[in-house]
C-alpha cells in the first residue's frame, strides 16, 4: 500500500502506508485550513460523541463524459400514484454540479466508486486510452474507486499507466504544452483498488488493496475488489499472469487487516451487483422485507460478507437500488448502487462513533439521486470536453452511413433491431470464401454499448451516423474470425446462453439473419433451448455438420461463459467489429436511402 496516486491537491486523505496523513497536511497548512477542506454532514458540526459522513457514489461511468443518448441517457421514476415517467440523465458538466451542490454543508464527505469507470467508452475518451475521463473524475475529486472488469479491457500495464501516469506506449502524449513541447499525462490523483486481483508468482496484489480516509479522528476504511468471474468477460490476454480471487474471502481478509490497524468503519467497493424487481430508481426493494426485492450474485455475497463491513457500493449490473441485505449475523446493512453511465449518484450517511471508531448500522441512511440536465454545466468539464473534443473532431465528425430511425438496442428485448443488424453486417463481412466463407454470425448482447439515434446530438443533421456514434455502439473494436463449428456445439453453445454461468442472467446471443430458434422461458436451465427449432435458412441443424460461423475474438475465446465456442477449429482472423459495421453502412444506405431498423422474429420466445 506504500503507492500514492498523483498530485492529490492536498486533499484530506491518508493511505494505509502513511504517506499522506492527516496530521502531516494539517501541520503544513495555515491555522484553519484543514478544518475548511473538510465536509460533515448534520450534527457532525459538534463536538459529541458522533459525527454524521457523507458518502457519495456511482459506478459504471465508462467513460460517458457527455450526455449519453437514447435509453442509456435516461431513467425511470415510479410516481405516488403506481404511474412511472422517464428522465433524461446523465453528463460530467451535471454530475459535477450536483455532487459539488450536495458536498454544501458537509463537513465530511467522501467520494466513491465501484468499477468500470472506464473502458467501453464513447469515442471521445475512448480514443484517447480513456484519459479524458481520468482527468473529468479528478476534477470530481474522486477520492477513491475499486476496478471492475473493463478497467482490464487493454491489460493490466494500461490500467497501470491510468493510475500512475505517462503517455501511451505505441501513441504518446495526446496534447501538447503551453511550448508546444508533448504533454504528460499524470495519471489518476485517487487510488484504484484491487484486492482481490493479484500475480499468480507472488500472490502480491496488483494495485493497493485498501485504503483510508481520515479527518479530525474519523478514518473509515474502504476495500476494493472486481467480480471474481473477471476472467470469462475480458480478453485472457491482457490478464496472463494475474489471478483473481473469491470477493467475500478477500473482503474478508482485509478487514480483519484494517481491525488490527485500529479501523473500525469499512466500506466494500465491490464490482459486482444484483438485480432488482424494478427498473425504477426510487424502487424500494426492502419492500415488504430487507433485500426482499433483489436478486442477483449480490445477495449472496452481501450474506456473506464480514458483519464488521458497515455498508457496500456495488456495480457491474448497472442497476439502481438502495437496498439493506441482512449480513451474516441477521443484521441489516446497506448495499447500493447508482444504475450507470453517471445517470444517478448514491448519498449515504454513515454515522461514525467517535468512541466506538464504527459506524452506527442502525442510522445508515442511503438514496439514488438523478443526475438531472436542468442544473448548470459545471464550466471546467465543459472545458474539459470542448477540449478533448476538438482533438477527437476531425475523425469523430466523419459521416459513415445513414439511418432512417432509431435503431434500439432495449436492455429488456431478448432479440435486438441493433443486435440483428451488427450480425448482419459481421456476416455479410466474413461470408466471402477469401474472408471465411462464414454462414452465421453471432454476437454478444454486452459488446452493443449504445443505440444509434435518429435525432442524435451533435451538427452532422438528423439521420447521419458519424464515426464517433458508430464507435460508441461498437468501442471495443475486437478483431472478427470465421471458425468451424459442429451443429452440436452451435446448439450448446445456444444453451449455455441460459444454463451455467448464465442461468440466473442469461446472456443471449444476437444472430444474422436465416438463423432462428425457439427460446421457451416456461422451461428452466439448456432446456429452455427447443433443439428441433434451430434453423439455417428453415433447414434444421444437423449437429454432425460443420458450419462456418463468425464471431468476434471475445466470443470464440469463450468469454461470456460460452466455453464451447473455444472448442472451434481452423479460425480466420478479419478486421475490426467496427470496421465491418461501417462497411455495411457504406453498401447499404445512402442520404436518400438509409437504413431502417431491422425486423425482429429470428429468436421466438415462449413465455
Amino acid at each position: 500500500m506504500s503507492a500514492t496516486p498523483n498530485r492529490k491537491r492536498g486533499r484530506i486523505l491518508a493511505v494505509v502506508a502513511g504517506l499522506t496523513t492527516i496530521g502531516a497536511l494539517a501541520a503544513a497548512m495555515p491555522a484553519g485550513a484543514a478544518e475548511d477542506r473538510g465536509h460533515g454532514h448534520g450534527h457532525g458540526y459538534g463536538k459529541g460523541r458522533t459525527v454524521d459522513v457523507q458518502l457519495l457514489s456511482f459506478n459504471d461511468l465508462h467513460g460517458n463524459l457527455q450526455p449519453p443518448s437514447g435509453s442509456s441517457g435516461r431513467v425511470t421514476h415510479t410516481n405516488e400514484d403506481g404511474t412511472t415517467k422517464t428522465i433524461d440523465a446523465g453528463g460530467v458538466e451535471y454530475l459535477a454540479t450536483h455532487l459539488r451542490e450536495a458536498r454544501k454543508g458537509n463537513k465530511y464527505s467522501i467520494t466513491a466508486a465501484a468499477g468500470d469507470m472506464v473502458g467501453a467508452s464513447p469515442l471521445m475518451s475512448g480514443l484517447f486510452h480513456d484519459e479524458p475521463t481520468i482527468e473529468a473524475l479528478n476534477k470530481l475529486d474522486l477520492d477513491v474507486t475499486s476496478v471492475g472488469n473493463h478497467e482490464f479491457d487493454e491489460g493490466y500495464k494500461e490500467l497501470k499507466r491510468l493510475q500512475y501516469g505517462g503517455c501511451h506506449a505505441t501513441e504518446g502524449c495526446y496534447e501538447k504544452n503551453a511550448k508546444g513541447k508533448p504533454k504528460y499525462f499524470w495519471g489518476a490523483d485517487f487510488p484504484y483498488l484491487a484486492a482481490n486481483v493479484t500475480k499468480e508468482k507472488s500472490g502480491r496484489p496488483i494495485l493497493d488493496p485498501y485504503f483510508v480516509w481520515e479527518k479530525n479522528g474519523v478514518k473509515i476504511g474502504f476495500i476494493g475488489v472486481t467480480l471474481e468471474g473477471t476472467p470469462g468477460i475480458v480478453s485472457a490476454e491482457g490478464i496472463k499472469g494475474l489471478k483473481f480471487s473469491d470477493e467475500v474471502e478477500t473482503i474478508n481478509k482485509y478487514t480483519r487487516i484494517l481491525e488490527r490497524q485500529g479501523v473500525k468503519s469499512i466500506v466494500a467497493l465491490l464490482h459486482e451487483g444484483g438485480a432488482p424487481a424494478s427498473s425504477s430508481y426510487n424502487y424500494n426493494c426492502d419492500s415488504p422485507g430487507p433485500g426482499n426485492g433483489i436478486s442477483g450474485p449480490i445477495v449472496d455475497i452481501a450474506k456473506n460478507v464480514s458483519p464488521q463491513v458497515d455498508a457496500m457500493i456495488t456495480g457491474h449490473t448497472h442497476q439502481a437500488y438502495a437496498c439493506t441485505i441482512p449480513d451474516p449475523s441477521g443484521n441489516p446493512r446497506m448495499v447500493t448502487s447508482a444504475a450507470s453511465f453517471g445517470r444517478l449518484y448514491t448519498d449515504t450517511t454513515l454515522t461514525y462513533d467517535r468512541r466506538t471508531r464504527d459506524i452506527v448500522r442502525t442510522t445508515v441512511a442511503s438514496a439514488n439521486h438523478v443526475v438531472t440536465r436542468d442544473v448548470a454545466k459545471a464550466e471546467d468539464m465543459t472545458q474539459l470536453i470542448d477540449r478533448w473534443n476538438a482533438l477527437a473532431a476531425p475523425i469523430a465528425n466523419r459521416s459513415v452511413g445513414y439511418i432512417s430511425g432509431d435503431i434500439d438496442n432495449p436492455a429488456d428485448s431478448v432479440e435486438k433491431p441493433l443486435g440483428n443488424l451488427i450480425t448482419d453486417a459481421q456476416l455479410e463481412n466474413m461470408a466471402p470464401a477469401d474472408k471465411g466463407g462464414a454462414q452465421i454470425a453471432l454476437m454478444n448482447p454486452g459488446g452493443i454499448r449504445a443505440p444509434f439515434v435518429f435525432k442524435a446530438s451533435g451538427s452532422e443533421g438528423d439521420g447521419v451516423v458519424t464515426y464517433g456514434e458508430a464507435f460508441t455502439v461498437q468501442p471495443f473494436t475486437n478483431m472478427m474470425t470465421a471458425v468451424d463449428l459442429t451443429g452440436a456445439q452451435l446448439i450448446t453453445a445456444l444453451q449455455q446462453q441460459v444454463s451455467g454461468s448464465n442461468q440466473a442472467a442469461p446472456k443471449i446471443l444476437q444472430v444474422s439473419r436465416g438463423f432462428t430458434y425457439t427460446l421457451d422461458m416456461t422451461k428452466t436451465g439448456a432446456d429452455r433451448i427447443v433443439v428441433d427449432s434451430v434453423k439455417l435458412n428453415g433447414e434444421a441443424i444437423d449437429p454432425a455438420k460443420t458450419y462456418r460461423v463468425a464471431m468476434n475474438e471475445f466470443l470464440s475465446g469463450g468469454g461470456d461463459g460460452f466455453a464451447v465456442l473455444k472448442e472451434h477449429k481452423n479460425k480466420l482472423v478479419g478486421g475490426s467489429d467496427l470496421d465491418a459495421l461501417i462497411a455495411y453502412f457504406a453498401a447499404h444506405s445512402s442520404a436518400s436511402a438509409p437504413i431502417a431498423a431491422p425486423a425482429t422474429g429470428r429468436i421466438t420466445v415462449i413465455k
